[in-house]
């Protein structure tokens, strides 16, 4: 039996999902809610279906912030290893949920530790997404100072993908002000990477806008707490924000 091709209603063959650890919180405070978990895993299954390639990265917030400890007086470092930790955390939460609807998973670290999840090695990612395995990919780069904006950014285009999906919730794109405080915000639906640096209009960190930007790989901004939203995206239906060239 052949893997199905990626369908016409996708404009995409092969792409990365950033979500934020936030995002796992459901209604909560911190930590997980098992039932959201479920319904991201679900969303990236109807993706999946397609045909299409799918990478992740998820943040670590809902568990622990880098920069947070960093300003209650931890050294940086340490906190930004307790950060990618956090994110490890989540990512098997993710991997969980994914192959209880079926969808094989690899967590791949930039952080090694065997005995839970596999080493970073480029070539051995591409093949497990050739494969039809969603890649989650965790522990940030491996490095203290980096986010995980920055991480999916340089694993996406290490793995070529076609575009970066940014996840929100609470929001279905970038607006020129924040749309939650202020019922005046207007939603860009296209915007230039020079633009949104410009503006500090938080799409991503700096480091990692200016590294889409330098190797034109388009990000699209949705809401991910829409049914449905990130298989409509990716058919190009649906409200969002296109950052490109």
């Amino acid at each position: 039996m052949t893997d199905p091709a990626p369908s016409r209603s996708a404009q995409y063959s092969r792409v990365m999902l950033k979500v934020s650890g936030e995002a796992l919180m459901g209604d909560q405070g911190y930590g997980l809610h098992p039932p959201t978990v479920a319904r991201i895993a679900q969303e990236v299954k109807s993706v999946h279906d397609l045909g299409v390639e799918v990478c992740m990265v998820i943040g670590g917030g809902n568990i622990f912030r880098g920069l947070q400890g960093s300003a209650q007086g931890m050294e940086r470092t340490t906190a930004d290893y307790m950060g990618m930790l956090a994110t490890v955390m989540n990512a098997l939460a993710m991997q969980a949920a994914l192959e209880a609807h079926g969808v094989f998973t690899r967590v791949i670290s930039a952080i090694p530790m065997d005995q839970i999840c596999e080493p970073y090695i480029r070539r051995r990612a591409v093949r497990h997404l050739e494969k039809k395995r969603v890649c989650i990919f965790t522990a940030g780069t491996g490095n203290p100072y980096f986010t995980t904006d920055t991480a999916a950014a340089l694993r996406a285009n290490e793995m070529a993908c076609d575009a970066i999906f940014m996840g929100k919730n609470g929001v279905d794109g970038v607006y020129d002000k924040d749309p939650r405080t202020h019922s005046d915000a207007t939603r860009y639906d296209s915007i230039s990477y020079d633009d949104a640096l410009s503006r500090n209009l938080k799409v991503m960190d700096t480091s990692a806008l200016a590294l889409a930007r330098d190797n034109n790989l388009p990000i699209i901004v949705f809401g991910l707490d829409q049914p449905g939203g990130f298989r409509s995206i990716l058919a190009g239906e649906g409200p969002r924000t296109i950052v490109h060239s």
